[in-house]
């Protein structure tokens, strides 16, 4: 090298260096002093020392060193080098170009320089500074670079010969044994980057997809080159990493060889060493290794000094390029370093998977890139949040795929030919956009071109490509001459099948890389052939490099694997279906992470099309039937999966195994399980998808919607989309998606001929690409709504939008909102809106902007005649616009520029201007441009910042526009708005002269044609300057027919002059003046409107808290002729005397009354007078009784909810008697005080009116004596129905004066008296011939003294039918002598004592009792749980002959002592039909006068024994007597605890119970044996109504015994089996036999686990069952396999009243369908749906399910997954469910707003009683507000 050269490289290196240089020698500055001195000894350089700036020192020593030389300045830099403290790159660099050392000079990889690693060694670290170094250490050093050089090289050469363009032969690529020339020419990759930091914020969140991870809206891709990846990773002295992922096929491993050549051959200079491992074969080493052997072992050994090299990497780390191929290869699992703030030692050995991490986070090798290559679904969590950059291989694009075949068919002379092919078939082009199917693809072109047929016919989907592949590989090694296909793969067969072995093993196995001794010969032979295995060099560790075989591709041994399982002899159907479980893929995540089978599932879909089936059947030598059997397998597979919920890569995963079936029928199925609508969410979609997405759709006959949101996809899937003919609505919501998408988009959308909506929201479309769109949407024939929400329209652009866009045809909308637009947008887009006919409503609001079309162009036709036809045809169908510019800013400056707008619209229907700034100014604008302003609805102003003046001047325009009929204002509210009539409402005719004239003659029928006009003015405070204002403005509104001036603080000054505008305004038909703060003063003046207007029909007026003022007149007059003068014309006769008076809640003096009756005396009309609530006194009651004589028509007086004293009250009570029309009068005079004193003036006024139907004196204070002489006055009462004495203050005394009445008065058929807190006393009348009289006494707390009285009386009561007594304190004497005194001279007496201790007394004693009173006692009830004992006695007495008598008892075996009491028992209960006896502890002897003295009576026809305590032995006695009741009807011995054996005992006697109807055996411990002994018992028994087993312990086998006997009792009605142990098989057998039994009515089986087929199979009984009203399947372990037959059989029962379903897991499915069928239910009252997993999804269902059913009460939602929206939902339909009492929704999961909605929604429910919420996330302090606002929400559990 020449000395000038070796200078100027010297120049360069430390000009590159200097900022380094500078930095590390700044350290040590005296140093360099020292050092500078003695190379420039005759230099002063003392003015250095005073530098203080260590930099600035060594700047300047710098530049005095260069200055003085290039010998010297050379010199230098080389004891820099070698006493210095440098980093070792530095060193390295600036050594090399010094010329010291034996460096290779030409290197490009030392000539760049890096910044220093923080971590590594610096050179302080590795030597001493001064002159003194020892010369064994430059030596040192010099040796240790030229090692680390040397392996630089060895890795060097070895990549070349590896990856370069000079590699060996042997290196098959796919399908050739010769490296293929076109594989030296490398086509570039499409790479898109995404930003790193938007996929650390979404890595713990779940994803279907790495794509849909990392895609976010706002995150926008950026296509890079390879280079791009390292500059774009800025150098911060910390790892590096970098992860690049595809699918399958993409070309990642292609790159990384690429990237490995280049840098071999210098292009990423940034990197000293670049390290490439495979995880496929780092899958072969077990055992632990250090980094050093990882390194050295398993790739290169340095030729010397491995630890100088090691070292010199580790100083190094910057400049250390580390890739990682293949992640989602790796079978180990790979996790976050366990300590993440240590590193780990560098010689301590770690798995594989602990290397990678450490590198990954820094801890090995700080500094140094990590690139990562995977696919998508692979990457690990911890490595996602670590990632420095991200990027995605897309593959090929058109461009990329047109150079590719270029580059592989260049020595071809079809090449133009073969790209032509690909270029014009689009399917095909999906496919090549997929670098590893593009070669395929290229492959079979190239051989079919070759053999120049006439027609070239390609594969249709990616298996039969493999397939085609294989063969064409196979035929290339054959020897000249033709062989068939079919003799080749006969041929090799064998081969083929080994290979298939090996593939599938390797999978399951988790193997892709195989040793010479895993591979048959035969088979390595014929796939080395053939170019399907590739040969290479692995090592284990640190033994001796080995031969390693592997597919060339991963999806090439998925290709076999599949093949093997669809040909392999040993796989039958049910494996295979295990095997292509797709559902087990996507929910084994963990496990299918380590699972090769990305393409699997594609492939054994693609082996199940027809085009397939010769194929295997010639590689299985099977028949087409055994092919087409596995075949089948796998499509009734895929369409089971389209019936599940699926995601959208699940959906495009369904979609591509589909589409290789090319099966049209699995397709259309698919597509309709899938309900035609595709929602795709965040992962990226390639043309390969969409086509198999569109094959779908297009199989079917529905129109779908495609909605893509946040999607990454390649234009040419917008080209794809095209020959998709069933898209009717299509969704793109993206950032990425902007003008280039437009375009692309705009040559799409005329193919699409169905499309009806299109969306392109969130975008970045500008207005160049709307443009684009706007010009072809004119050919989208069908489209109807454009969606162009949140893009980047601005001002300028919106203008000529709707002009463009309105030459849609058939567009009816289109939403701009969210874009730039300021108010002078506004204003220009909607002058273009109301110029163009088309458009029938403009939307904006803020950012809102919607307009919206006739969905109708207009176009104008050319001849004058068809012009003029068609503008009267225009005309006649003119559309009215909409024109809404709500909160646009616009203030009193814009009003000119809006009223010139709004006249140039022709017909505008509503104009809404409201939440502007237009104030006074800006409304007086607008009301002056109104008559020329054609407005046929409304215009509304409100929230405009308007005051009084602003109100009045709109006001007016009532007057100045004849067709506003309607003004609404409100300055509180800032609510301003005008409606209007439209013309053809509006009468053309009527002049505004003649609207306003009322003395012209001659204007009748015009007149009649006047609009009501209305004027709601209300919540505006006017003060009295203000309120003359208004009243100027209102008294020229003569027209006005109803008039609101509510809360306005009127006062009585304020109301009095609007009263004396009444006069002015005569057609006012009501007028309301509530919330005005008026007195009793107003009220009079009010008053005098009655008499002085005589057209007022009513005045209502309330002076509570809220005052009310209503005055109401008559509209016939309205329209009528008027006089002039302000005086009204005389009413028409009938209507003269019709006129009321309402005054309430005011407090009334008598002074104001005798003013308020001379007031309403002077009105002759006045007919109905309402005085209720208003404290009027006795002396105000009195001034106004003594003035109704002269309310001459007065037909009604309604004084109500006012305190009356008891004078008062009989003052009005004997106004009852003064009218004579009255037919039938309800009194209720409660809380009046009436006390004894009033009693007889009281009777005395009542007895005359002959037709009281109730009274109710409830709440008085008559006391025993007022009730008594009360009492002796109802005999001369006519009360008909019902008489209310309750809340009297009466005593025992008084009870038996009510009870006398029973005796006393024949018309008194119940008297109903307790003496508890409720204070009940009530007589109830009835006709004379009901022969009913029923006594009900309750804690009437009788004494002794009082106990002869009551006898007496009841001994007088002989026509008594019921006695019911309950806690009255009566003693058991006194129980006798009431039995005894009790009787009755014809029929039945039911005597019911309810005393507490009747628990406590025995049974001796009870019976005792019960055979006292006079008659045959025919029931004996005891239930001693309820203190209760009912004798029903029947009269009269028939006694049994003594001797019969005796003769019984001598049968009985009695104790002596017994024989005396049962004598009497039995004499009395001779006629005994009924014996009931609960909650009992019979002792033996008990036992035995039970069993001997009950059951023999031949009438017994009821026996109940329930929930006591029997002894074996009694349980003997009682059995034995029971075969002596042949009477016996209905049989219950519940809770016996009776078992098998008892059973067997009781079997006898039910043999001879041939009338047994009821046999309740529940509650007992009844198993298998005791069933079937019933069983044989009740073979007998065909009056069998009803048999109740629950609660026992019957098993299926017992089961069976009692359901062959089920079909035999036609007369079954209730069957009830709940809470055994049923199971499956006796729920089938149940069911079978109950499908005979079709009189049942109740079916009880909860709590049996019966299962899905016992479900089924009942849903098939169910249709026959017609009687059927109660079914209970709760807790029967039904699933939705069981659950969707059951619904639809249940809907075939519309006569069920009673469903529980809870605790059943049916899915939502059947929830469905039930709710579908619900409406059938018309007789339906209860539903239980507890613990069914019902969620939101299917609450609407349901909810209109429940109201449609007519008599629904009660319904159960209970522990479900409900939320506010199916609250929301249910809350909608309660209104409509008049009947529903209880809906309960416990424990769900519904939250404030559900509960909001359904506490709304419950005001308007009278019928609710209850909705209960416990447990729900309802905020406390909402759950109090809403209890507080309505009680009938629960939100406790009690």
């Amino acid at each position: 090298m020449l000395p000038q050269m070796e200078d100027m490289d010297l120049q360069r290196a430390i000009a590159n260096a200097q900022p380094q240089l500078v930095e590390s020698l700044s350290h040590t500055p005296e140093w360099l002093l020292m050092k500078a001195k003695g190379f420039l000894p005759h230099m002063d350089l003392s003015h250095v020392d005073e530098i203080t700036d260590c930099k600035k020192k060594v700047l300047l020593l710098l530049d005095t060193l260069e200055n003085a030389g290039p010998i010297i300045w050379k010199q230098f830099i080389q004891c820099v080098c070698m006493e210095g403290n440098l980093p070792m790159d530095l060193e390295i660099q600036l050594m090399s170009a010094s010329g010291e050392g034996n460096l290779n000079q030409e290197q490009e990889g030392f000539a760049e320089a890096s910044t220093q690693s923080p971590s590594q060694p610096t050179g302080h670290e590795r030597h001493g500074h001064g002159s003194n170094s020892h010369p064994n250490e430059k030596e040192s050093k010099r040796q240790r670079l030229d090692s680390t050089e040397r392996y630089r090289h060895l890795i060097i050469a070895s990549m070349c010969q590896r990856y370069g363009n000079e590699r060996a032969a042997g290196t098959a690529v796919l399908g050739q044994v010769q490296a293929p020339a076109f594989s030296q020419a490398f086509v570039n990759l499409v790479i898109r980057q995404s930003k790193a930091s938007r996929l650390k914020e979404k890595a713990d969140k779940p994803r279907e997809d790495l794509a849909g991870m990392q895609e976010a809206e706002e995150c926008v891709d950026t296509a890079v080159k390879v280079s791009d990846l390292f500059e774009s990773v800025v150098s911060l002295g910390t790892t590096k990493v970098i992860l690049l992922f595809g699918k399958p096929g993409m070309g990642k491993t292609m790159l990384m060889h690429r990237l490995c050549q280049k840098w071999a051959e210098g292009a990423l200079h940034q990197f000293l060493f670049t390290f490439l491992f495979e995880f496929r074969q780092l899958n072969l080493i077990s055992r632990k290794l250090t980094l050093k052997e990882l390194l050295f072992d398993l790739l290169l050994q340095p030729e010397d000094c491995p630890d100088a090299v090691f070292q010199h990497l580790l100083e190094n780390a910057q400049r250390m390029l580390f890739i990682f191929d293949g992640l989602d290869e790796f079978v180990g699992n790979i996790g976050q370093p366990s300590s993440p703030c240590l590193s780990p030692a560098l010689h301590k050995p770690m798995s594989i998977s602990e290397l990678f991490a450490n590198l990954c986070f820094g801890k090995l090798l700080p500094g140094c890139t990590v690139l990562v290559t995977s696919r998508p679904k692979k990457l690990p969590d911890f490595l996602l949040n670590r990632a420095d950059l991200l990027a995605e291989i897309w593959g090929f694009d058109r461009e990329k795929v047109e150079e590719y075949a270029s580059h592989y068919f260049h020595q071809h002379s079809f090449k133009e030919q073969a790209i032509a092919h690909l270029k014009n078939n689009s399917k095909l082009l999906s496919m090549c956009l997929i670098p590893a199917l593009c070669c395929i693809v290229c492959v079979c072109l190239e051989y079919l071109l070759r053999k120049r047929l006439s027609k070239v016919e390609l594969p249709q989907t990616m298996t039969q490509f493999y397939i085609k592949m294989l063969l064409i590989f196979i035929s290339k090694q054959q020897t000249e001459g033709t062989v068939s296909e079919d003799t080749q793969l006969n041929h090799h067969r064998t081969a083929i099948l080994g290979l298939c072995d090996l593939a599938l093993k390797g999978l399951e196995e988790k193997k892709l890389v195989f040793y010479v001794d895993d591979i048959p010969k035969h088979v390595k032979e014929f796939a080395s052939l053939h170019g399907l295995l590739t040969v290479f060099e692995v090592k284990r560790s640190d033994s001796l490099p080995e031969a390693g075989h592997a597919f060339v591709h991963l999806s090439l041994q998925e290709f076999f694997a599949a093949l093997n399982l669809m040909i392999n002899n040993s796989v039958d159907g049910s494996y295979l279906k295990k095997k292509f479980s797709l559902k087990s893929k996507w929910t084994l995540k963990s496990e299918a992470r380590t699972e090769f089978m990305e393409n699997f599932h594609i492939f054994l879909s693609g082996l199940s099309s027809k085009e397939c089936r010769t194929f295997l059947t010639l590689l299985a030598e099977q028949n087409q039937a055994w092919v087409r059997d596995k075949q089948a397998t796998i499509l009734q597979s895929l369409k089971k999966l389209a019936a599940t919920n699926l995601t959208g890569p699940k959906i495009i995963e369904l979609c591509h195994c589909t589409y290789e079936t090319q099966d049209l029928e699995l397709a259309k199925h698919v597509g309709s399980q899938l309900n035609f609508k595709y929602e795709f969410r965040n992962f990226r979609l390639t043309p390969l998808d969409v086509s198999a997405l569109v094959f779908i759709i297009n199989c079917g006959q529905d129109l779908t919607h495609l909605d893509f949101a946040g999607c990454p996809m390649e234009l040419d899937c917008l080209e794809v989309l095209t020959s998709c003919k069933n898209i009717e609505h299509l969704s793109f919501r993206s950032r990425k998606y902007g003008d280039e998408f437009a375009a692309a988009l705009s040559k799409s959308l005329p193919k699409i001929k169905s499309l009806k909506k299109l969306e392109l929201t969130g975008g970045s479309i500008t207005a160049l690409g709307l443009t684009g769109l706007a010009q072809v949407f004119p050919n989208c024939l069908q489209l109807e709504e454009i969606n162009l929400q949140d893009n980047r329209l601005r001002d300028q652009d919106m203008g000529k939008m709707i002009e463009m866009l309105s030459r849609v045809e058939k567009l009816k909308m289109i939403d701009l909102s969210h874009n730039d637009i300021s108010v002078k947008s506004v204003l220009t887009l909607a002058k273009g809106a109301t110029t163009c006919p088309n458009v029938t409503e403009l939307h904006i609001r803020k950012d809102t902007i919607v307009i919206y079309f006739s969905g109708q162009s207009r176009e104008v036709p050319r001849s004058p005649n068809l012009r003029r036809r068609a503008r009267k045809k225009e005309n006649a169908t003119q559309i009215n616009m909409k024109l809404r510019l709500q909160d646009c800013s616009f203030n009193s400056q814009h009003a000119v520029a809006i009223t010139a707008l709004l006249r140039g619209c022709a017909h505008l229907s509503e104009v809404d201007l409201s939440g502007n700034q237009l104030g006074d100014e800006g409304c007086r604008e607008l009301v002056e441009s109104l008559p020329k302003v054609h407005i046929s609805k409304r215009l509304d102003v409100s929230n405009n910042q308007i005051s009084v003046d602003g109100v009045c001047c709109l006001l007016n325009a009532m007057n100045t526009c004849l067709n506003a009929v309607e003004f609404e204002a409100s300055l509180h509210h800032q609510t301003a708005i005008l409606k209007f009539i439209g013309d053809k409402e509006f009468p053309s005719t009527l002049s505004r002269d003649t609207s306003r004239s009322g003395d012209q003659s001659g204007g009748g029928e015009s007149q009649k044609s006047v609009v009501s006009r209305k004027i709601r003015l209300t919540d505006s405070g006017f003060p009295p300057r203000d309120l003359d204002k208004l009243c100027t403005v209102l008294k020229k509104c003569s027209s006005v027919s109803e008039l609101d001036l509510s809360n306005n603080s009127l006062g009585d000054q304020g109301v009095g002059k609007l009263v004396g505008l009444l006069p002015e305004l005569k057609a006012v038909s009501f007028l309301k003046l509530s919330g005005n703060q008026i007195s009793l003063s107003a009220v009079f003046g009010l008053a005098q409107c009655l008499s002085a207007l005589e057209h007022i029909k009513s005045i209502d007026i309330s002076l509570g808290n809220a005052q009310s003022v209503h005055l109401i007149f008559w509209e016939s007059v309205r329209n009528s002729r008027t006089r002039s003068a302000g005086k009204f014309q005389a009413h028409p006769r009938q209507l003269e005397n019709d006129h009321c008076f309402r005054l309430r809640e005011c407090t009334v003096s008598p002074k104001d009354m005798d003013r308020l009756c001379q007031i309403l005396e002077k009105c002759t009309g006045l007919t109905e007078l309402e005085l209720s609530r208003n404290a009027l006194s006795d002396q105000s009651i009195e001034r106004l009784l003594m003035s109704l004589p002269n309310l001459h028509n007065l037909k009604l007086l309604s004084i109500r909810n006012n305190k009356f004293s008891p004078n008062c009250t009989l003052l009005l009570a004997n106004s009852l008697n003064l009218c004579e029309r009255i037919r039938e009068v309800e009194v209720r005079l409660t809380d009046c005080s009436i006390g004894q004193n009033e009693v007889e003036e009281l009777c005395r006024i009542l007895e005359q009116c002959g037709r009281l139907a109730e009274l109710d004196l409830s709440g008085n204070q008559l006391g025993n004596e007022g009730l008594r002489r009360f009492l002796d006055h109802l005999l001369q009462m006519h009360v008909s129905r019902l008489l209310n004495l309750s809340h009297n203050k009466i005593s025992q005394d008084g009870v038996l004066y009510l009870i006398n009445t029973l005796s006393t008065c024949r018309n008194v058929t119940e008297v109903q008296v307790s003496l508890c807190s409720k204070a009940t006393s009530l007589i109830k009348f009835t006709r004379e011939d009901e022969p009913r009289k029923i006594l009900r006494l309750t804690e009437c707390n009788f004494q002794p003294e009082h106990l002869p009285k009551l006898f007496s009386l009841l001994q007088k009561c002989t026509n008594l039918t019921a006695y019911i007594s309950t806690n009255n304190n009566m003693t058991t004497k006194a129980v006798e002598d009431l039995l005894r005194a009790l009787r009755k001279s014809l029929g039945t007496l039911r005597i019911s004592i309810a005393e507490p201790w009747v628990r406590n007394e025995s049974i001796a004693s009870l019976l005792q009792m019960a055979v006292q009173p006079h008659g045959n006692v025919i029931e004996i009830t005891i239930s001693k749980d309820k203190g209760l004992l009912r004798v029903g006695v029947g009269f009269p007495c028939r006694t049994e002959k003594m001797e019969s008598v005796v003769s019984r008892l001598n049968q009985c075996g009695l104790e002596a002592k017994h024989i005396h009491f049962l004598q009497r028992v039995i004499e009395k209960c001779t006629q005994l039909q009924e014996l009931s006896w609960s909650h009992i502890d019979l002792n033996d002897a008990e036992e035995a006068m039970l069993a001997s003295a009950f059951l023999t009576f031949p009438t017994l026809r009821k026996f109940e024994l329930m929930s006591s305590s029997v002894t074996p032995s009694g349980m003997g006695h009682l059995v034995a007597r029971l075969q002596q009741c042949h009477a016996i009807e209905e049989l219950n011995l519940c809770s016996l605890r009776l078992d098998d054996t008892a059973i067997l005992m009781l079997v006898p006697g039910l043999h001879k119970m041939p009338l047994l109807k009821r046999l309740l055996l529940n509650n007992n411990s009844i198993g298998n044996e005791g069933c079937s002994h019933l069983a044989e018992a009740l073979k007998n028994a065909p009056h069998m109504e009803e048999i109740n087993l629950s609660h026992n312990k019957i098993e299926h086998v017992g089961l069976e015994k009692i359901a062959k006997l089920l079909p035999e009792m036609q007369n079954l009605k209730i069957v009830n089996l709940s809470s055994n142990s049923i199971g499956p098989a006796g729920g089938e057998t149940l069911v079978e036999a109950l499908a005979h039994c079709r009189h049942v009515e109740e079916l009880l089986l909860a709590r049996n686990h019966v299962g899905d087929k016992t479900a089924a199979r009942l849903s098939l009984s169910l249709p026959s069952m017609g009687h059927l009203k109660i079914l209970h399947l709760q807790s029967n372990n039904i699933g939705s396999l069981g659950g969707m037959p059951l619904a639809k059989g249940l809907v075939e029962c519309q006569q069920l009243e009673e469903i529980s379903l809870s605790e059943n897991g049916f899915g939502e499915g059947a929830l469905r369908t039930l709710s579908e069928g619900l409406p059938r239910f018309t007789r339906l009252r209860k539903i239980e749906l507890k613990f069914c997993g019902i969620s939101d999804g299917v609450s609407k269902h349901l909810a209109l399910g429940f109201s449609r059913c007519p008599v629904i009460e009660e319904i159960i939602l209970s522990w479900n997954s409900l939320g506010d929206e199916g609250a929301l939902e249910l809350a909608t339909v309660l209104p409509r469910m008049a009947r529903l009492r209880i809906l309960d929704l416990d424990k769900n999961r519904i939250a404030a707003q559900g509960a909001k909605k359904l506490a709304e929604e419950l005001a308007k429910c009278c019928g609710i009683q209850v909705i209960r919420l416990w447990s729900n996330p309802v905020p406390k302090n909402i759950e109090e507000s809403l209890t507080k606002q309505d009680a009938r929400l629960h939100f406790s559990f009690f």
